[in-house]
């Protein structure tokens, strides 16, 4: 079963090379790689004396990076006298994060085949490894292991479609052996690791609560945005897909007199904003043309300062076009996150199609959250239903119903935003927990007094 799966994952990096002929992601993947073990040799040598040893964060995208990332600031401030190397699988995250100033290198990590794993693993020589949530790369896992180098999966999830839970998983479920200890979100995952007889864990929560409420806390100011936002009440459709925007743009054409729009899609390359713009735009003239003088009207009685006519890019914005516009498209990524601090409600992306994206970074600023109908795979939009401050929704129509109740309901919706922020603050602790866990079971020991 070795060789099947090292043959398999040989197909998929030829895949990806033949991808990029014609697809600027494999594009990337491929290039990226390139000169990647000298790239690496040379960060080694850097400083060679300054570091008791390396210790190596993977994350297999940016959603991963930002479950790690209050790991890797902790790891810092406790053991400053390790070097911090860390990779990514995917475009995605490598792109956005390469010059991510909280470590001492960023990497692509390489195609998971034997060779592979012992260049790296050798070269690299890591004193702990951690992998962020449900990457398992199994010929590196095997040489971490023979080479007794501790192996960490933090914020870490199973679910049922994993292939360690199907007929054919008895090979990928002894590969779980290679891990050292498990770090797992919540009593559902406790409950799913178990029927794989794994014993070394420990349930200490998702790290994403920390993430999102240190990004609350660093109060990042966009004066555009704020001047954008003035007096009115924002719609933020995060991470949004066409279906989601679809339903978000029949809420702007209801005519709700003091709501405005910001919408940041999951993707931003240029083909993709021009559509999104070129889509809203024709709506929003449209209703301009039908509305104009009636919403200004009341806009007006509502305290907004500028009657509005316009869809703005965010590279784009000025201080004219931010009070005048009604609607702004964040084109650039990297800011989403600290954008929901501007938010009224905020509607996630992608329930209308695989699945939900990040809803704790809207709940952390108090945001009731929205998405569409496919939800059920993930805890905390579960969580938040049940509690009273998510819904789900199939339409405008429905969309509209719980808006319009909270715009003529202030007390209602000030409970909601209350219902969301605790969520967030009441589950954060994941990142002390599991450093603090590696140092109680013996891992490694802390160079700082107060640890």
């Amino acid at each position: 079963m070795s060789a099947l799966y090292t043959f398999s994952i040989l197909l998929y990096g030829l895949g990806i090379r033949i991808a990029a002929l014609f697809n600027p992601k494999a594009r990337k993947w491929v290039q990226g790689r390139k000169g990647l073990f000298r790239k690496l040799d040379e960060t080694l040598k850097q400083n060679p004396g300054r570091w008791k040893g390396n210790v190596w964060f993977h994350c297999a995208s940016l959603g991963e990076f930002e479950q790690g990332h209050p790991v890797i600031e902790g790891f810092r401030e406790l053991f400053p006298d390790y070097r911090i190397i860390l990779t990514f699988y995917s475009p995605s995250g490598y792109e956005v994060r390469n010059s991510y100033q909280g470590v001492e290198g960023v990497f692509y990590m390489p195609l998971d085949i034997p060779l592979n794993a012992r260049r790296w693993i050798n070269r690299l020589n890591p004193k702990l490894v951690f992998i962020v949530k449900y990457e398992y790369w199994f010929n590196f896992l095997k040489v971490l292991d023979q080479k007794r180098i501790p192996v960490f999966i933090i914020s870490a999830i199973f679910h049922e479609n994993q292939p360690f839970f199907k007929k054919y998983g008895s090979w990928f479920k002894k590969q779980l052996n290679h891990v050292s200890w498990f770090f797992l979100q919540s009593e559902d995952t406790k409950k799913l690791a178990e029927t794989l007889g794994i014993k070394t864990f420990t349930i200490s929560g998702d790290t994403r609560f920390d993430r999102v409420w240190s990004i609350r806390q660093q109060h990042k100011s966009f004066p555009l945005i704020e001047e954008f936002a003035r007096g009115a009440r924002v719609v933020l459709g995060g991470s949004t897909w066409e279906p989601d925007e679809e339903m978000i743009l029949g809420l702007l054409n209801q005519n709700h007199p003091n709501l405005k729009f910001i919408i940041a899609p999951h993707e931003v390359h240029p083909a993709r904003i021009e559509a999104l713009e070129a889509s809203w735009q024709s709506a929003v003239g449209s209703w301009h043309l039908c509305h104009c003088e009636e919403w200004s009207d009341a806009a007006t009685a509502s305290g907004i300062r500028h009657p509005v006519s316009a869809i703005v890019r965010f590279s784009q914005l000025t201080p004219e076009t931010a009070a005048s516009a009604r609607v702004i498209i964040i084109d650039s990524i990297g800011i989403l996150a600290h954008l929901y601090q501007y938010a009224y409600v905020s509607v996630i992306g992608g329930g209308f199609g695989v699945g939900i994206h990040n809803t704790l970074e809207a709940a952390a600023f108090g945001n009731p959250v929205v998405f569409g109908p496919n939800f059920q795979k993930f805890t905390e939009a579960r969580e938040l239903i049940r509690l009273g401050g998510a819904f789900s929704v199939r339409n405008t129509n429905e969309l509209s119903v719980l808006v319009t109740g909270w715009l003529e309901n202030d007390e209602e919706y000030q409970r909601i935003s209350s219902i969301c922020q605790n969520y967030v603050e009441n589950n954060r602790g994941a990142t002390h927990r599991i450093l603090q866990g590696i140092q109680t079971l013996g891992f490694i020991a802390s160079s700082r007094k107060n640890s």
